[in-house]
């Protein structure tokens, strides 16, 4: 801390995320990772990424890894692999990064949305019953922030019609629900290792994984231009390989991963404690029986956009995950949706903001966070 007499620890800024207080302890290891793989000159599906394809898998509690280029090649992997194609529906909330419904819609199939339960910001069951016709072939459930969706349910109504459950598992990596963990839910889940995630690479990487020997051949089929020998490819496929520079860094990252999962949790704790004396904010919830990981604390209030700025002004980064629902992205205008369609979705879209999270966050640094927030919501 600074001793200049004008200095005022009020005014150090607090970053949403804070990659760099993450590589000031690891940049040795990554270092060494990195020149082990040069030194190789192996840089595409090699030993490091068949290791990590291994040790994720294991993590998540199924048998099988695939390396993929990013977690939209996983998506659209995934859903090819689970028989998706051109004319098809899918079911999926709106509430959700982009990728989700763009991976459907690569495929020429169809996103079908179904609005989520207002309290975890996950899809409601219940939705899916009233959305599903003869057309729909999957579904995409999306455990969002961190947070698992509730499975017991969804898993029901997909074995009752046969469908296959993709989790996008994007964003809660190492979560559990009732004991399992994400990833070993639905037939096949699929990860992003993009730098802001929990566990992130340098650069864009994915992986899907799954229970299924079938599924998972499939996939490592697909990513690698359709070929089932070399040089010999049976259907169309893609270049979606998961590189060995990424791989090699993820791994160094996993070792870290378990101790940067209860520092979030540590965290999101001391938020929540701070924020419960606080009228007019709505801290995230963690239903009985799910352990959330807390890719993101996010928090609801009303006039979020003037809070955002309110923090930016006082060096507070602030960020909203996602100011605009699938159904009103002009990507989808053609399926005509209107304002009001799925009112819960809208509704958080319009009052969810996301507040400083990353492993080396101090608790100075929190309840500086929420002496903001509270500052601003006594004007």
């Amino acid at each position: 801390m600074s001793t200049h007499p004008h200095a005022s620890p009020s005014f150090e800024s607090v970053p949403q995320l804070d990659l760099a207080a993450q590589y000031a302890v690891i940049g040795g290891e990554i270092r060494a990772a990195i020149e082990k793989v040069l030194a190789s000159q192996q840089f595409v599906l090699g030993p490091e990424g068949a290791a990590l394809e291994q040790e994720i898998a294991s993590l998540c509690g199924v048998a099988y890894g695939v390396g993929v280029g990013s977690g939209t090649d996983a998506l659209v992997l995934a859903l090819r692999a689970c028989g998706v194609q051109a004319g098809d529906e899918v079911l999926l909330p709106p509430f959700t990064f982009v990728a989700t419904g763009s991976a459907v819609s690569a495929l020429g199939a169809r996103p079908v949305f179904a609005d989520i339960r207002p309290e975890t910001y996950n899809v409601d069951p219940a939705e899916l019953e009233r959305r599903v016709t003869p057309r729909t072939r999957a579904i995409v459930v999306v455990h969002l922030y961190g947070l698992a969706a509730d499975m017991d349910p969804i898993l029901a109504f997909a074995k009752a019609r046969r469908l296959p459950v993709i989790e996008d598992n994007a964003q809660a990596i190492g979560a559990s629900y009732r004991g399992r963990r994400t990833g070993s839910l639905g037939d096949a889940a699929c990860l992003s290792f993009y730098p802001t995630k929990n566990l992130g690479a340098y650069g864009d990487a994915g992986m899907v994984v799954s229970n299924s020997k079938e599924l998972s051949e499939r996939i490592r089929t697909l990513r690698n231009h359709g070929q089932t020998a070399k040089y010999f490819s049976s259907e169309p496929g893609w270049n979606n390989r998961l590189d060995e520079l990424q791989a090699a860094i993820l791994r160094v990252k996993l070792r870290h991963l378990s101790n940067w999962q209860r520092a979030r949790q540590a965290s999101a704790a001391e938020y929540t404690r701070l924020l419960n004396q606080v009228p007019g904010v709505m801290p995230p919830v963690t239903p009985e029986g799910f352990e959330h990981v807390f890719h993101q604390y996010t928090i609801r209030v009303e006039r979020r956009d003037a809070l955002l700025q309110f923090l930016n002004e006082r060096k507070i980064g602030s960020t909203v995950y996602y100011p605009y629902p699938l159904h009103l992205q002009p990507l989808y205008a053609s399926l005509g949706h209107k304002p009001g369609d799925f009112p819960h979705s809208e509704r958080a879209a319009q009052e969810v903001l996301s507040l400083p999270m990353y492993p080396e966050l101090r608790r100075e640094q929190i309840a500086r966070v929420v002496e903001a927030i509270a500052d601003f919501l006594k004007c």
